[in-house]
C-alpha cells in the first residue's frame, strides 16, 4: 500500500463517522435528546475509559512537567490576549475572549488523533492535554461562572475538578502507574478482567464521539461574519505558536519525540471547548448563536487541519 492510499484510508473514516453524525441529525434519525444521551456515554465512559488505560501505561518523564506549564500559560496567555483584542476592536460579543483560548480535547482531540494515529498512541496528547485540562478546571470554568452567576469559591471549583470523570481516570491513571501497577492490574485475577472491560469500552470513544460532533455540526446563517472574525483572530495566532513551541520546546529545549510534536500540532488546531454554551445564561439567543457558530465553523476548519497534519505526519 504506497503512502496516499493509506492517508486515504486513515482520513476518510473520520469524515464518514462526521458525515455519518450529520446525516443521523438532518434525516432526524435520532431526537437530540438521544444524542444528549450518547454524549453523556461518551464523555463520563467512554473518554474517562481511554483516558486512565492511556495514562497507565505511559512512560511518565520529568520533561513533561515543562510541557504542563507551558501550555497552562498558553491558555492563560491567549484569554488574556482575547480580553485585550476585545477591547482593542471594540467586539460587542461577550463571550469572544473564551473562544480566543481552549481546545476541545476531549469530544474531537482525542477521537481524531486516536483514530488517524491509534489508540495505542494517545499518550503523546494525553500528556500535551495535561496543563490545559487544570486551565479549563481552574480557570476557564471559574471565569465562565463568574461571567454568568457572579463570583464563585474556589471550593465549589475543586469539588467540581475531582467530580469530572475525566479528571479522576487521569489522576487515576497516572498515580497507578507511578506506583508501577500496570503488571497486577493487567494480570490480577478479576483486575485483569476490569482492565479488559475498559479496554472494551476504550473502543467506543473514536467512533461515537465522531458521530456526536457530526450530529451538532449546524449553521445559523444569522451572524456567521461575527463568527469568521473571533475564527480568524485566533487561528492567526494559534498556528504560528504550534509551529514556535514545537520549534523551541518539543524538538528543541526537550528533545521530545515527533509524536509530541503532532500531538502539540493537534491540540492548538482544535476548536474551544464545547462547554461554554453550557455554562451561558438560559435564554442569551444572540450571544448563544454567536458561540455556536464560532465553535461550529471551528470544528469544520480543524477537522480540515488535521486532515493536512496527517499528510505531513503519516507516521509517528
Amino acid at each position: 500500500m504506497d503512502q496516499t492510499t493509506a492517508i486515504i484510508n486513515r482520513v476518510l473514516p473520520i469524515l464518514l463517522l462526521i458525515g455519518l453524525g450529520h446525516v443521523i441529525r438532518r434525516r432526524r434519525f435520532l431526537p437530540e435528546s438521544t444524542v444528549d444521551d450518547l454524549r453523556k456515554i461518551a464523555v463520563n465512559l467512554a473518554l474517562p475509559a481511554v483516558l486512565f488505560v492511556s495514562f497507565l501505561q505511559t512512560d511518565l518523564r520529568p520533561a513533561y512537567i515543562v510541557v504542563f506549564i507551558a501550555v497552562f500559560l498558553l491558555c492563560v496567555g491567549l484569554y488574556a490576549l482575547g480580553v485585550v483584542l476585545q477591547r482593542r476592536l471594540r467586539v460587542q460579543q461577550a463571550y469572544f475572549p473564551f473562544l480566543m483560548t481552549g481546545f476541545e480535547y476531549g469530544m474531537l482531540g482525542v477521537s481524531l488523533f486516536g483514530s488517524a494515529y491509534g489508540l495505542e498512541n494517545l499518550g503523546y496528547i494525553a500528556v500535551v492535554d495535561l496543563g490545559h485540562e487544570l486551565f479549563i478546571w481552574f480557570v476557564f470554568l471559574a471565569l465562565l461562572l463568574i461571567r454568568r452567576d457572579g463570583l464563585r469559591s474556589s471550593g465549589e471549583l475543586a469539588r467540581a475538578f475531582f467530580r469530572s470523570p475525566v479528571i479522576l481516570a487521569i489522576l487515576a491513571g497516572i498515580a497507578l502507574n507511578l506506583l508501577g501497577a500496570q503488571e497486577v492490574l493487567f494480570q490480577a485475577p478479576v483486575l485483569g478482567g476490569v482492565m479488559a472491560a475498559l479496554q472494551f469500552l476504550s473502543q467506543l470513544t473514536v467512533p461515537l464521539i465522531l458521530i456526536i460532533v457530526g450530529y451538532g455540526i449546524h449553521f445559523d446563517r444569522a451572524g456567521v461574519s461575527e463568527a469568521v472574525l473571533v475564527v480568524g483572530l485566533r487561528l492567526a495566532v494559534v498556528l504560528p505558536l504550534a509551529l514556535a513551541l514545537n520549534a523551541v520546546l518539543i524538538r528543541g529545549l526537550l528533545n521530545l519525540e515527533a509524536g509530541f510534536a503532532v500531538a502539540l500540532f493537534t491540540l492548538l488546531a482544535l476548536p474551544p471547548p464545547f462547554i461554554i454554551p453550557l455554562y451561558m445564561p438560559a435564554g442569551d439567543g444572540p450571544e448563544r448563536r454567536y458561540v455556536n457558530n464560532a465553535l461550529t465553523l471551528y470544528t469544520v476548519i480543524s477537522i480540515a487541519l488535521f486532515a493536512v497534519i496527517l499528510v505531513l505526519n503519516p507516521q509517528l
